[in-house]
């Protein structure tokens, strides 16, 4: 059970990571968010207009933790930019490996809403993933990689195909593959001379 002193909206957004990221989002009901915030519904909808709204606030709050974390393996990681960007590929595949390892929060919530488009969860997924190819793009360009961008979306390609296939198989050496493949590519374009402008 949540803590009284922690404040409301929070409580409800933890109660919801909780549920959503583990059951999904179109089988857990409001009703269900409130009882494991201890909430009454209508508490829950003073903070929230709608589930809508809370599926976005759920996805927001996951936002920022997750960019952290993926750079602080990054970070941890010891020798060249190929090792440290696959340290994140290997981190991953560890956390696979836990029973409770759902795959990747904004894959799957933007599966459940394929439909909906214009949805603000959709919307906040799409940045949150922009955010991490930007990240990855303008590391590269500071390694002198001559196409930064394309050799992100490649890393992006990877990771998230990883995300899905792990989860079909439950098996997390998927992401090692991935991982190695991310490796390989980033080698090769550090071997690749930098094209001259003008």
């Amino acid at each position: 059970m949540p803590r009284p002193s922690e404040p409301t909206r929070e409580r409800i957004v933890q109660a919801a990571n909780s549920l959503f990221y583990s059951e999904g989002i179109r089988r857990v009901s409001v009703d269900e968010v409130a009882a494991k915030a201890g909430l009454t519904k209508r508490t829950l909808y003073y903070h929230f207009k709608s589930k809508d709204d809370l599926v976005a606030a759920y996805l927001a709050a996951r936002d920022q933790p997750n960019l952290a974390l993926f750079r602080k393996w990054f970070a941890e990681a010891e020798g060249r930019l190929p090792v440290k960007v696959e340290a994140i590929f290997k981190n991953l595949a560890r956390s696979a490996r836990h029973p409770k390892w759902k795959g990747c929060g904004f894959l799957r919530t933007s599966a459940e809403l394929a439909n909906m488009p214009g949805h603000p969860a959709i919307r906040i997924g799409a940045a949150h993933k922009k955010k991490f190819e930007d990240w990855l793009r303008a590391t590269f360009a500071e390694h002198g990689i001559a196409d930064p961008l394309k050799l992100a979306r490649q890393i992006m390609l990877l990771l998230d195909g990883s995300f899905a296939v792990v989860l079909l198989h439950r098996d997390a050496s998927y992401m090692e593959t991935a991982g190695e493949a991310a490796r390989t590519l980033i080698e090769t374009a550090m071997g690749k001379p930098r094209r001259k402008r003008g």
